[in-house]
């Protein structure tokens, strides 16, 4: 790996925990994961983006949406990142991209099996102040960057 790429690549580690930092709920709940699914299949909408949209509370799934040109992967695909940010606590991209910036995989750091596990860009945590993590929203069917940056931008649209 290139000393341009690796610093690439903890600059965009910055990036991503910054994200995360940020973007805190005051609560969430039952609606507010409604809302947040709604204005994401919107965003999608209006760019014709074929995306399947997750939300859930725990693993309570609260929301599920498969737009045109998603397929039963893509729900595989959720719940792959899911897992991940579930277990590490952090969006899938992060995880995946901190990996990469060791200069490693993230198959190769955690030994977890890919058909249950990918950290890919699209899951972001639903944190509540001084609570934690409590959910997550995830987007699939994008390259794995599109994906987490249209979470971000739902979750920042939707938090202002």
């Amino acid at each position: 790996m290139s000393l341009t790429t690796n610093l690439e690549l903890v600059q965009l580690v910055a990036t991503l925990e910054e994200q995360e930092r940020t973007l805190v709920f005051t609560r969430f709940d039952n609606d507010d994961a409604w809302r947040l699914g709604c204005l994401l299949v919107e965003i999608a909408q209006e760019r014709s983006l074929p995306v399947t949209i997750d939300v859930r509370r725990g693993r309570h799934q609260l929301f599920h949406a498969s737009l045109p040109g998603t397929t039963p992967d893509n729900d595989s695909w959720v719940d792959r990142k899911v897992r991940v940010t579930e277990r590490f606590g952090a969006s899938s991209y992060l995880v995946g991209t901190r990996a990469r910036a060791d200069g490693t995989t993230f198959a190769e750091q955690h030994d977890l099996p890919v058909q249950r596990y990918a950290a890919h860009g699209g899951c972001f945590p639903v944190r509540v102040k001084d609570v934690g993590p409590v959910g997550t929203v995830t987007v699939s069917g994008l390259p794995q960057g599109d994906d987490h940056d249209l979470v971000v931008e739902a979750i920042t649209t939707f938090l202002s």
